[in-house]
């Protein structure tokens, strides 16, 4: 499996999902209505906690270059979000749900495990695109510069989990679990965003 080509086919099957997971309305679906730059911080550290402990789960189950992607990405996602925690206000009881981390829990085999972190490093750099342009358009230049970094390392994250399917995932059977589950994450984080837009009074599919 070429791994640059599962990513494009990726984003070609779920164009619009991943626009709409790309735009302002993501942003506000992700702090509860609560556009400020504290409520960007607390969402955004709140779904990279919950990815951080399902990928330390399945570093352990895991062995040799896997295991080191799961166990690298896990520590940079925690590491991040225990930053945007100091950075912002304690977070207040919120029905917000996760974005990834329910699809990326029903994982159970190696091949759909790689293929789910690549989708859900997918979904969180597309909206970790729009958090960039938030503090930009806020005037906040360090907090602009933050999340271009956060972005940085989830888009190479999201590379190098694309990389291992290559020498991970054979052709038939594996190949096709693999594209199953990244669909999956995929779908499951749209399903996030209009449930939780809808839930909030607001239509989910006109984009802005």
């Amino acid at each position: 499996m070429d791994g640059q080509t599962f990513l494009d086919d990726l984003r070609d099957e779920h164009e619009t999902e991943l626009s709409r997971l790309g735009s302002s309305k993501a942003v506000y679906a992700l702090t509860g209505g609560e556009m400020d730059g504290e409520a960007v911080r607390d969402g955004t550290a709140r779904e990279l906690h919950t990815v951080a402990s399902v990928l330390e789960e399945w570093a352990e189950a895991a062995d040799g270059d896997v295991a080191t992607l799961f166990s690298e990405v896990a520590t940079f996602t925690a590491d991040t979000a225990n930053t945007l925690d100091e950075a912002s206000a304690p977070p207040q009881d919120t029905e917000v749900t996760n974005i990834t981390a329910e699809a990326l829990e029903g994982l159970d085999e190696e091949p759909a495990r790689i293929a789910g972190l690549a989708a859900a490093l997918l979904v969180v750099g597309k909206l970790s695109e729009q958090l960039v342009g938030y503090f930009v358009g806020d005037a906040d230049r360090a907090g602009a510069q933050e999340f271009r970094e956060i972005r940085d390392q989830l888009q190479t994250s999201r590379d190098d989990a694309a990389e291992q399917l290559e020498t991970r995932v054979s052709h038939g059977a594996e190949s096709t679990a693999a594209h199953e589950a990244a669909s999956d994450v995929v779908e499951s984080a749209y399903d996030w965003y209009v449930e939780t837009l809808e839930a909030m009074g607001v239509e989910p599919k006109n984009v802005c």
